[in-house]
């Protein structure tokens, strides 16, 4: 059985700027993977597309066709400071959607409006900070199954090296002749490979692993500081982001390799979370071939919160004062210590008292397993979302996971529908 894992796209400490300068005006910046030739002019007449038609223009070809020799292209306004690097036919650059209007206001209120570019090529340093969420990555929390907390990790998706078909141009557009076998990419089909890589190297690494292991070790080693030293921020809106944007935090290859525990998940136990949220055996054969299931005898103790993942996501009814919430989970000792002894260190959000049972976890060999029960109470039915976090240490190992809290006025699980 496959393992649904949910890495989502970050920033690295690579950008491709390209400086926008607008006469009487002021620099933008911006990004671009344009390498050709620059403009002839250190200042070009510049016109706003959505003056003389339409003001979408793809990737400069119908500029090209009129007769424009650069462009300026705008992303999209949820994206915040966040922008996808593209290679434009023509000496062209991309700048946030707030820097477009305030080019349009400035070519709107000029006679002879004008600008130029400063195309930097590959930059490479800490400023600005990384990794960032990047602005276009899904976000939680998780409305299907609430109580499953998503996403999983984060990883490098933007503006990412990878290999390229020679069957299509960089653009992607059919009127381009150029081919190139590596391209400048972005999104979760970045930040996948990533991950993939990772498990394939965790797998080597531990042939006895199963997929949930792997996921388990990627998640419970994340960071969650740039290499600034602060916590990390998402592009989107500018401020620190929370665990239903960074998720577990960014994966660590070398901290993966020896995570000291681990949280395993068997196909029978995803077979009774399945029936813990409704589905029913016409459903679930369309891909458990092998298996017979009886959701009557296939049953987790409590509901899916009782799914034994490496992350927490806990649904209170708002309506209800002082609503209490158990999860359990069990955690097997990995690390090369077999005589080992993890104490537990809880952060706990405002509006809800978090306790952990039993409060240290004493392994005697390596692959034994230990179970711990976690009791949230909500201290405050008002509050909408609260984040936290739950970690076990033994002086060598740190092994943490994310806590969501949120408040509804319904805990009911959503299924899809076949």
């Amino acid at each position: 059985m496959q393992v649904l894992f949910s890495p989502q796209p970050s920033t690295l400490d690579r950008e491709f700027p390209c400086d926008v300068i607008l006469r009487y005006c002021r620099i933008f910046s911006g990004v671009s993977l344009y390498s050709g030739k620059p403009l002839e002019k250190l200042e070009t007449e510049l016109v706003f597309a959505g003056d003389i038609g339409d003001g979408s223009c793809s990737q400069g070809n119908a500029v090209k066709i009129a007769g424009g020799l650069g462009l300026i292209t705008g992303e999209w306004e949820a994206y915040g400071d966040g922008m996808t690097a593209d290679s434009p036919l023509i000496p062209g650059a991309k700048v946030t959607f707030n820097n477009v209007v305030e080019m349009a206001d400035y070519i709107r209120s000029n006679q002879k409006p004008v600008g130029s570019f400063v195309f930097k090529g590959t930059v490479i340093g800490s400023s600005p900070s990384s990794p960032k969420v990047a602005s276009f990555s899904s976000r939680g929390p998780n409305l299907i199954t609430p109580e499953i907390f998503k996403p999983d990790v984060i990883a490098p998706g933007l503006n990412m090296l990878a290999a390229w078909t020679g069957a299509a141009a960089p653009s992607g557009l059919e009127v381009e002749k150029r081919r190139v076998a590596f391209n400048i990419r972005s999104g979760t089909s970045m930040s996948c490979p990533h991950v993939s890589g990772l498990a394939a190297m965790l797998r080597k690494a531990h042939p006895t692993w199963s997929p949930a292991a792997i996921k388990s070790a990627l998640m419970t080693t994340a960071y969650n500081a740039d290499n600034a030293g602060k916590q990390i921020t998402d592009q989107a809106s500018g401020n620190i982001s929370t665990p239903f944007e960074h998720s577990a935090g960014h994966v660590d290859p070398n901290k993966a390799l020896n995570p000291g525990l681990i949280y395993d998940i068997l196909p029978s136990d995803y077979v009774a979370f399945l029936c813990s949220i409704g589905y029913n055996r016409k459903q679930m054969s369309l891909f458990i071939k092998d298996m017979k299931v009886d959701c009557r005898l296939n049953k987790l103790a409590a509901g899916p919160d009782d799914l034994n993942y490496p992350s927490f996501s806990v649904v209170f009814n708002s309506s209800n004062d002082n609503s209490v919430v158990k999860y359990k989970r069990v955690v097997t000792n990995v690390g090369r210590l077999g005589v080992t002894t993890y104490r537990v260190k809880v952060n706990s959000p405002p509006s809800v008292k978090i306790s952990v049972s039993p409060s240290l976890l004493v392994f005697i060999s390596i692959n034994q397993k230990l179970s711990y029960e976690v009791t949230f109470t909500s201290l405050n039915n008002d509050a909408e979302m609260e984040f936290g976090a739950i970690e076990w240490n033994n002086g060598v190992h740190v092994v943490r996971s994310p806590v969501a809290i949120t408040w509804q006025a319904s805990t009911t699980s959503l299924i899809s529908s076949f």
